[in-house]
């Protein structure tokens, strides 16, 4: 009979759920008190140099707690949810030899899923089938996305993030679908008055910390083109230095965005059974006296 590690003991603790719903502050906060270390699951927070308009977590708050996953790649690059799952089950497994906590802690559904479940990557996308699709309108691709039961991208008028979810579809299998292993799954369930009250805060605070130079700073190094770019705030204040709309009309279009964003999560994040869904207080409560016994 193999003898139990503490590595094998620590679990993993996973803390998911819509943008701006506190997670990643009350993964702060228990991974400070129960000598832990955080993996985000964020497709967007792996770009270098997109701090402000991605919220990543702030200097003092790294220091605080060792944080992975952040500043993986260039805007530009590619990185794919099988070099996600590589990264982070290295990183775990990195982590509980250190006799600390992982913790994995994001919105993104799909990175999340990719850790917890058998997921089976195929090879590349084919040229053949791409080349076909880069030939269909972005009605056309929504429409097959519809048909085949893709999930939209966060931007899904944007034709190649349409691409890119039809040729992950085709790709990524979920092998069993039951999680395996020690881990704690917790989503943030917030009501939707309180939510959109901590978007609304976000945006504030997102300008405050002047995100419209960000993003012309990303634009001079990158270009507008670039795939990271065009997604997030970036094209809404892309169209305010282009004096197509106002800053009030960019404040309120990116609290829609943001809006729209957190629904397509809990979307994604509410077929999974295996999440524990608790507010804030009780998520805290609940993790705490799992963790008092790890």
């Amino acid at each position: 009979m193999a003898t139990e590690t503490i590595e094998t003991k620590l679990p993993l603790v996973v803390i998911t759920g819509p943008t701006a719903s506190g997670k990643t502050s009350l993964a702060i906060h228990l991974a400070k008190q129960y000598n832990g270390e955080i993996v985000c699951a964020d497709s967007r927070t792996i770009y270098r140099d997109m701090n402000i308009g991605t919220a990543k977590p702030t200097r003092d708050e790294r220091e605080a707690v060792p944080h992975w996953g952040l500043d993986l790649i260039s805007p530009g690059e590619a990185f794919s949810v099988a070099q996600f799952k590589e990264y982070t089950l290295q990183k775990i497994s990195e982590i509980r030899s250190r006799g600390h906590v992982p913790f994995l802690v994001g919105g993104t559904g799909l990175y999340i899923d990719a850790v917890l479940f058998d997921f089976q990557f195929g090879g590349p996308p084919s040229a053949v089938f791409r080349s076909e699709l880069e030939k269909r309108t972005v009605t056309e691709l929504q429409y097959y996305c519809l048909m085949h039961n893709v999930k939209l991208p966060e931007n899904n008028k944007n034709k190649r993030y349409l691409i890119r979810s039809i040729e992950q579809k085709n790709r990524y299998n979920r092998g069993e679908s039951v999680i395996k292993g020690n881990n704690i799954v917790v989503g943030i369930a917030t009501n939707k008055k309180t939510l959109r009250t901590r978007i609304v805060l976000r945006s504030e605070q997102l300008f405050s910390n002047n995100v419209v130079d960000e993003a012309m700073m990303l634009a001079q190094k990158y270009g507008w083109d670039s795939e990271a770019m065009t997604g997030n705030v970036y094209p809404l204040v892309r169209e305010f230095l282009n004096k197509n709309i106002t800053e009030s009309e960019l404040k309120q279009r990116f609290i829609t965005a943001d809006w729209q964003l957190a629904k397509r999560q809990m979307t994604w994040l509410r077929r999974n059974p295996f999440i524990v869904w608790a507010t804030l207080d009780s998520a805290e409560h609940y993790l705490s006296q799992l963790l008092a016994q790890a």
